[in-house]
């Protein structure tokens, strides 16, 4: 039978009752199989599908969403950029939204707009989404922005991150946990005999670089170590550059945790520059496992960050949220942690005898020079 035609020789779209037809099914059965509900055995559902893939049947999401009042689709309010964390979320949101059978949509924010949340939310709800996932790395109501959504979502909504508080029908949390992985990177520095970990943080607008810094506090209280000056950078590998060149001067530096890879990279190119090598005088971790870390030299440690496992669970959550409006949440599980060690880490260098110590060229931002 050639593909898209029907059994009766007709050339027209493949309908439910034709994919029962070749199976040996009922119609119900057909919609039970593609509504993923419970009690159809193995054996039918593997017919059904066949036969669908055959006749190259695809279910009328628009006939059901008139049926059901449901418009079988997900709203996604994620900020424009391609930074490389809030991309492969992204990402990792849009595989599973399409194997959940619903459809995406997708609004950009813009950064520095406190209202951009709010908008792209209403913009969502005018569309008539079913459930809304915001995946919004900064804070833009940080100073009494227009964010408040209380008055606006009659969806669930799935959090990942930590925006402006809301309320909504159900609002669920994900992707949470960055300060734990963070948290580890620091204590792999120390149990590796480091005094301290200095570290090179994200912009403190944005949630990721806040329980990033949060974990490395956490980590040092913990082991009752100095919490040496912060030094912040933007993201990127040039700000990671510049922000080694500060600390490549001060001899006291033996471990950085980097808030992300391409900081990591930049920094590494400054202390090799200066003439301190990594790791056998500087250790340096990184977090997000990006493709090329595994590539640069030294290979970088880092900690990988889990996309899409916090996408599945999170849609999964939704998608109960949506279809079950009465039954309570699942809750969430525990995120990974997942260091992945590689030659950038090794214990600190000797400690150079007393007299012959080395001073630093010049004091980072927020110390002051020993007299």
């Amino acid at each position: 039978m050639t593909r898209g035609t029907v059994r009766d020789g007709s050339s027209g779209a493949p309908r439910s009752v034709d994919v029962a037809k070749v199976a040996g099914v009922s119609q119900k059965t057909v919609s039970r199989v593609f509504n993923d509900e419970p009690y159809v055995s193995d054996e039918v559902r593997r017919r059904v599908l066949e036969a669908a893939e055959q006749l190259g049947y695809r279910r009328n999401n628009a006939a059901r969403a008139l049926a059901s009042g449901h418009t079988r689709s997900i709203g996604v309010v994620t900020l424009g950029t391609a930074l490389y964390g809030p991309a492969s979320l992204l990402m990792g949101v849009e595989r599973v939204v399409r194997d959940t059978g619903y459809a995406l949509r997708v609004v950009n924010t813009v950064e520095g707009d406190p209202a951009g949340v709010a908008g792209a939310v209403g913009s969502l709800l005018d569309q008539g989404v079913d459930g809304i996932v915001i995946s919004e790395p900064i804070d833009e109501d940080e100073e009494g922005g227009e964010g408040d959504l209380s008055t606006r979502v009659n969806v669930p909504v799935l959090v990942l991150g930590a925006p402006p508080s809301f309320t909504a029908p159900t609002v669920l949390f994900g992707g949470r946990g960055a300060d734990l992985m963070a948290q580890a990177a620091v204590e792999h520095l120390l149990d590796l005999g480091h005094p301290t970990v200095y570290h090179l943080a994200g912009p403190q607008r944005w949630y990721a670089a806040k329980d990033r810094l949060e974990g490395w506090r956490a980590a040092l209280a913990t082991h009752g170590r100095d919490e040496p000056p912060v030094v912040e950078g933007d993201w990127s590998a040039a700000s990671g550059y510049a922000a080694g060149r500060k600390l490549a001067a001060d001899h006291e530096v033996t471990a950085v945790f980097a808030a992300n890879d391409d900081m990591a990279i930049g920094l590494i190119r400054a202390l090799t520059e200066a003439g301190r090598r990594v790791p056998e005088d500087v250790s340096v971790v990184g977090f997000d496992d990006i493709p090329v870390a595994a590539y640069v030299t030294p290979p970088l440690t880092t900690v990988r960050q889990p996309f899409d496992t916090v996408a599945q669970e999170g849609l999964k959550r939704l998608v109960h949220a949506i279809e079950n409006p009465q039954a309570d949440p699942v809750p969430a599980s525990d995120p990974p942690v997942d260091l992945v060690v590689r030659a950038s880490t090794q214990p600190p260098p000797p400690r150079t005898p007393p007299g012959r110590r080395r001073h630093s060229a010049s004091p980072l931002r927020g110390e002051t020079p020993s007299p």
